[in-house]
């Protein structure tokens, strides 16, 4: 097996889930789109199984679902094409419904529906305005709207702009409740929504990023104690010195000032460590920091263990969510954790325990 691993804790993530469901009083529908944010989580029929719906962001990744056994509900976030409508009845995936093309486009299809309202994210979603006309062309059709739901944009952010989008979805679901008796599920607070509003009319949450441990904003495990989750690490493969005024790796952006002692990790680019943190990330071995020095190739990188007593095969942590954490490694990449998380790519091993 491949030394470059993602390790996933399975109980952490259901302790994680515990706790939101505990603090928001609602039913949790985790979110695991995008391979679980990297986890890869959503291939563990024994966690899925644990709930009656999970959440998901395209057709495909419902069908995967299926092809692993799980039975109970799937939810597609994101509007789906019309080129998705045979996959969604073979699979009974429940979708999220805003397009009125895609609407106009079924036929006598049946198929469960949450309707998703556009208050302010303007991605997807049913204007307020459109919403009647949307309902007439809905009940025309074989189509069994389930749920309503809604994006907030800026939860973490923004007070004024979240309670306007809560206000007019509040609205929307007042419109559809009266129109339809088969409304199972709604929903609006997503990550950021569960830990700063609690909209008395919804039953459900999307469990997101804090559900893997990890703070979609700063300072939000201070509100629930959720725990990471994962742990990325490699082993060192190879050791060597250098001399004053030598480079190391491509287009020479490190030159070594003194003699050095040198690692090389068998971890890179495609395996998501991102190129812009060359001679910036600190990694972990045997306990203490040691800087990634050259440019990061595509399939490993080098660091610097002058000052570390170190042989081959010592574990190298990438982020150990104490000394090394993923938000630091986002700071570094001016950009965030969902990010860093997700885009561990498929070549590295994932361990679930």
């Amino acid at each position: 097996m491949r030394s470059t691993v993602l390790e996933v804790n399975k109980n952490v993530i259901l302790d994680n889930i515990k706790k939101i469901q505990k603090y928001s009083k609602k039913e949790v529908m985790p979110i695991i789109k995008a391979n679980g944010y990297g986890t890869y989580i959503n291939k563990d029929l024994d966690f899925l199984n644990r709930f009656d719906i999970v959440g998901v962001a395209l057709v495909q990744e419902g069908v995967e679902l299926r092809n692993i056994g799980y039975k109970k509900d799937i939810f597609v976030l994101n509007q789906p094409t019309i080129d998705d409508i045979k996959d969604i009845i073979d699979n009974n995936l429940v979708i999220g419904l805003s397009s009125i093309e895609f609407l106009k486009l079924i036929k006598n299809e049946k198929i469960r529906v949450h309707l998703e309202i556009e208050t302010g994210m303007n991605r997807t979603g049913i204007a307020l305005d459109n919403l009647n006309n949307f309902i007439e062309i809905v009940k025309s059709k074989n189509i069994v709207v389930e749920g309503v739901y809604t994006h907030l944009s800026c939860a973490d952010n923004d007070d004024e702009y979240t309670k306007m989008q809560l206000n007019k979805f509040n609205k929307a679901v007042e419109i559809v409740k009266k129109l339809f008796n088969s409304i199972k599920y709604i929903h609006s607070e997503a990550s950021n929504g569960i830990l700063k509003y609690n909209n008395d009319i919804t039953n459900l949450v999307r469990a997101g990023i804090i559900m893997y441990g990890y703070n979609s904003f700063e300072g939000a495990n201070k509100i629930i104690d959720f725990k990471p989750s994962t742990v990325l690490k490699t082993k060192i493969s190879f050791l060597k010195e250098i001399n004053e005024n030598e480079s190391v790796s491509y287009n020479r952006r490190f030159i070594s000032k003194n003699k050095m002692k040198i690692a090389t990790i068998p971890i890179g680019y495609a395996d998501g460590l991102r190129r812009c943190l060359s001679n910036k990330l600190d990694v972990l071995v045997n306990n203490k920091k040691a800087r990634v020095i050259g440019s990061i190739c595509m399939d490993s990188c080098m660091i610097d263990v002058t000052n570390i007593d170190t042989k081959v095969g010592d574990t190298v942590y990438i982020w150990d969510n104490e000394k090394v954490t993923i938000d630091e490694i986002a700071k570094l990449c001016d950009t965030i954790n969902y990010e860093i998380l997700s885009t561990v790519s498929n070549r590295v091993i994932r361990i679930i325990k």
